[in-house]
């Protein structure tokens, strides 16, 4: 009897968790004080098991957040590697692509909302997990990772929006006032610094680890992100320059010298084309923090079919590459596993991706990005000469935070900071190498400071080029922290052709057109949301 009540509780738990996780999904939710709930959520911690429902509950939030163009990404648009379907039903991808977001963007709610729901999700570990009667190592490790996963939407959330309100408990305050840019920047350090110092170095049991790899948050993850953090504060609107820079360059070689010294278990993979494979999905050495996913659980599986429609496989057509900055990215295996080598239309043949005929125009000639592509079989690879149509769901890891990553950002915030070093080099010379696919070593000791800085920028845009499901440090938040978004909007307002194989120009489909300003670089606050909270006018 004693076994069938313990299994009833477990019961009531996993419902009454579920229960709090249907109502993240509306901001209109998250502004709505419920009296009920706040009963629910007082008898709720009753063991260990509600701590891990609880995170079970955050973690359920952080990957539906990221599940689809819809909910995350349609701002890193306005990055020079990624652009959208000039006609169809893609506006709310095209004013983004436009840097000329309205406020009723159909898809803009949907980015709005689950940010909020993770940080719902998280205050609730971080507010009650300590009411559960549990060992106080696991408390510490949960309320850790929740300040964690609410530093990271609060760094999305002031990065798309700029100022917005700050919501740290339960009860919700409708007049919340839009609180400055730079305490949100603060209040995502602090976060950090809290996570830092109560996840675990590395998890060693399911299911926070598997295979060897940690699945949760854990101390090197944390340090890593703080190394961008510091990054964009150094940049673009804070400009707190070179103590900032060296404040990211010194977190970035703790992780490092950790993965050097064996306290972290990250390495290089030896061949980019593994980085994105299948074989290392579950199994990957250089991703520090990733989303994983599971094609059985329908809303938590993974968006796989982000390319074209009239290619034989038929994808979304939400996203393509942008020209000027595939003819940049240098040649070699790296660059022949960010993009389908070459695209089969329904006509089943092969064709190079800017083939097109006068008498049957396309309507989208750009460059495709293969990496979240799955087998057509699941758990296979993805093989592009394969006409067969896929899911447009999987279980494909989304990977938030590599290596590769850390390394261009100690040797970014090292030159931006007016150094440079051998360590520098030999990480940035590291990640190219195994992108050229050998030894190539073309940074020296004789680079500038601005030298090594600029190389760095550019690694790292060629490393995670149109890759932003779940991403943390997309291309388009490098250019934002650079402030180089704007040069990128008059550059798409001329839109030139460009010659991409010998005779052949291209240009980019969606035009660009007015004039600058930086409110370019914010998106608006959805409407509805402007309705339920008037200090977002």
């Amino acid at each position: 009897m004693k076994k069938d009540m313990k299994t009833i509780n477990r019961i009531f738990s996993i419902v009454l968790c579920t229960v709090f996780l249907a109502g993240m999904f509306s901001c209109e939710d998250f502004l709505e004080e419920d009296p009920k709930g706040r009963l629910a959520t007082q008898a709720f911690f009753s063991d260990q098991g509600d701590v891990d429902l609880a995170l079970t509950a955050l973690y359920k939030a952080v990957a539906e957040s990221g599940f689809g163009n819809n909910a995350i990404g349609t701002n890193f648009l306005g990055g020079d590697d990624l652009s959208t379907h000039p006609a169809a039903n893609k506006q709310s991808l095209r004013e983004h692509d436009q840097y000329n977001v309205s406020d009723n963007n159909a898809w803009l709610p949907t980015l709005w909302q689950h940010r909020w729901s993770v940080v719902k999700a998280a205050n609730f570990v971080i507010n009650n997990a300590g009411k559960a009667p549990a060992p106080e190592a696991e408390i510490r490790s949960a309320i850790a990772q929740a300040h964690y996963w609410r530093a990271f939407s609060y760094f999305y959330l002031v990065q798309t929006w700029g100022k917005v309100p700050v919501m740290l408990e339960e009860e919700i305050d409708y007049n919340a006032p839009l609180v400055p840019i730079e305490d949100i920047y603060n209040l995502v350090v602090e976060d950090l610094k809290i996570a830092e110092q109560g996840v675990p170095v590395n998890y060693t049991a399911e299911p926070y680890a598997r295979n060897g790899i940690n699945i949760a948050v854990s101390q090197g993850a944390v340090k890593a992100t703080m190394a961008y953090v510091y990054l964009s504060m150094a940049g673009w609107p804070l400009n707190k320059g070179a103590e900032y820079y060296q404040l990211a360059a010194g977190k970035a070689k703790e992780v490092i010298d950790g993965a050097e010294s064996g306290t972290y278990y990250y390495s290089l993979l030896d061949e980019y084309r593994k980085v994105y494979s299948w074989e290392y999905n579950d199994k990957n050495p250089e991703v520090i923090l990733g989303v994983y996913y599971n094609l059985n659980n329908t809303p938590n599986a993974s968006p796989v079919a982000d390319y074209l429609g009239d290619m034989a496989q038929g994808g979304w057509s939400d996203t393509d590459g942008e020209i000027k900055f595939w003819v940049n990215f240098p040649d070699g295996p790296r660059k022949e596993a960010t993009y389908f080598p070459q695209i089969m239309l329904f006509d089943g043949v092969l064709h190079d991706w800017w083939y097109d005929t006068p008498s049957e125009p396309r309507v989208i000639v750009a460059p495709v990005f293969i990496k979240s592509a799955e087998g057509a079989d699941r758990g296979t690879e993805f093989d592009y000469t394969d006409p067969r149509g896929r899911e447009w769901v999987g279980e494909k890891q989304r990977q938030t935070i590599r290596l590769s990553q850390v390394y261009c950002w100690y040797a970014e915030a090292i030159g931006r900071s007016g150094q440079t070093n051998a360590q520098a080099i030999e990480a940035l010379n590291k990640v190219r190498n195994r992108a050229d696919g050998r030894a190539s070593n073309i940074y020296t000791s004789g680079m500038t400071a601005e030298q090594l800085a600029e190389a760095a920028y550019n690694e790292h845009g060629w490393e995670i080029a149109g890759y932003y499901w779940a991403g943390f440090a997309t291309r388009y938040q490098d250019m934002f922290r650079m402030y180089r978004l704007k040069d990128h909007f008059e550059f798409r307002k001329i839109n030139p052709e460009i010659e991409v194989a010998p005779g052949v120009f291209r240009k980019e489909g969606v035009p660009v057109s007015g004039d600058w300003n930086d409110g370019r670089m914010y998106s608006p606050y959805p409407y509805g949301d402007k309705v339920l909270n008037p200090n977002l006018n």
